[in-house]
């Protein structure tokens, strides 16, 4: 038989984050531990909330269909749910509810009352310690380097485990997984930022950067960011066709009298998320959570090299904290470049020596870089230091293929 990677989920669901830990419900590899519900896409309430939404539909789709049991391994067992950060380190609280809706799920319940949560789960263990706390007795009292930690939401949650537990960490994860970032590619929440590295930049700055004491264990840390995870895309009309016919928008939403529990519940906060994404020229949902689960499921910890088809290398990069534009931005040093002056060099005393020796300065200026967003290609700059970060996986396909065959039952 093979050994199940026992899991700490840390999110702020959020509508990938549900798909993600739907597939995380439905995959044999993992055993789930506890999930640590924070702020992030919505409030951290709301949160807690939509993972009882979501046991809940599983709920119902077992007492109706129980013979898919089996698909849904790890749906039995009991989980803590903890309460996780209200709001990051310093500063302001940010959302993104511009995207998720209020509730994190689209006004999920004002469409469909019948969703909300309606009783106590059994599988749910709701625990008064904070989610920090949770997170080191668990590390502390399984064997030593066998939890994988993943991380979907702001990294507050992780910071403070840093903070409070960062000896225990560094000496007993197995490993952790993040979502988070953008390097070479544009933001999703700004220009240069994406969301969850946006929500807390001091806490990706204390865990990844600057402090030796909250820094996380880096040979055991992983980064998904938005170079790897934005090109995997779950397209609505490949819903519509593989798993609810009669799934469109919010403004005809889904039917629970037609469908079953769990394609019901699916469809109506996909419903909502095609809406905006339509607004912004596509027919699709990103899987960026997901992608961080699926990397999750297929690299556990003790294994030195990463499963067949996954690549990753190590960058080396900064976060600005408290820009006026630029919060959350992960700035990466590009004069080492090809195309650059020379490595680490200061360019203004560069360019002021070429004007004293009246070099023409064309051949000499550093030319754009453009963003690597083809998941083959591989990153331009490298370190044996750093952040490993995934530059390539099995492929958008494969994860699709996975996804709707273990959620929804569905062979493609």
């Amino acid at each position: 038989m093979v050994s199940k990677t026992p899991v700490i989920i840390s999110t702020d669901p959020g509508v990938d984050d549900i798909v993600a830990i739907l597939l995380a419900l439905a995959s044999p590899e993992l055993e789930i531990l506890a999930f640590i519900t924070s702020f992030g896409n919505t409030d951290a309430e709301s949160s807690r909330r939509n993972i009882f939404k979501t046991y809940q539909a599983v709920s119902r789709h077992l007492e109706q269909f129980p013979e898919d049991a089996s698909r849904f391994p790890n749906f039995g067992a009991q989980v803590i749910l903890a309460r996780g950060s209200a709001g990051p380190l310093e500063g302001e609280v940010h959302s993104a509810q511009y995207f998720h809706g209020r509730d994190g799920l689209g006004e999920i319940t004002e469409r469909h009352p019948e969703l909300d949560v309606q009783d106590q789960l059994p599988q749910l263990i709701l625990s008064d310690s904070t989610g920090s706390q949770v997170a080191a007795e668990l590390i502390r009292t399984r064997a030593p380097r066998t939890i994988t930690y993943i991380a979907l939401g702001p990294l507050t949650d992780l910071a403070q485990l840093m903070a409070e537990h960062g000896d225990l960490v560094r000496d007993r994860i197995g490993r952790i997984v993040c979502m988070g970032g953008a390097l070479d590619v544009p933001g999703n929440t700004s220009p240069v930022a994406e969301f969850n590295f946006f929500a807390d930049p001091y806490a990706v700055k204390n865990v990844l950067i600057e402090n030796p004491k909250t820094l996380v264990p880096l040979d055991r840390f992983i980064l998904l960011p938005l170079d790897i995870t934005t090109p995997h895309e779950f397209p609505f009309p490949y819903y519509k066709d593989k798993i609810d016919p009669s799934f469109e928008t919010s403004t005809q939403p889904s039917d629970g009298a037609t469908k079953s529990p769990l394609v019901h519940f699916t469809s109506s906060f996909l419903e909502q998320a095609r809406v905006v994404m339509l607004a912004f020229g596509k027919d699709a949902m990103e899987l960026h959570d997901i992608v961080a689960m699926w990397c999750a499921i297929e690299n556990p910890p003790g294994v030195d090299t990463l499963a067949v088809g996954w690549k990753a290398r190590n960058r080396v990069f900064d976060i600005e904290r408290t820009g006026e534009l630029t919060r959350g931005m992960l700035v990466v040093d590009r004069r080492e470049d090809a195309s650059a002056y020379a490595p680490g060099v200061n360019r203004a005393a560069v360019q002021a020596e070429l004007e004293q020796q009246n070099f023409a300065h064309a051949t000499f200026e550093s030319t754009a870089v453009p963003a690597l967003v083809e998941t083959e290609q591989e990153p331009t700059t490298d370190s044996s230091d750093g952040v490993l970060c995934v530059y390539r996986t099995p492929g958008p396909a494969a994860l699709l293929d996975l996804l709707t065959s273990r959620v929804w039952g569905v062979s493609v």
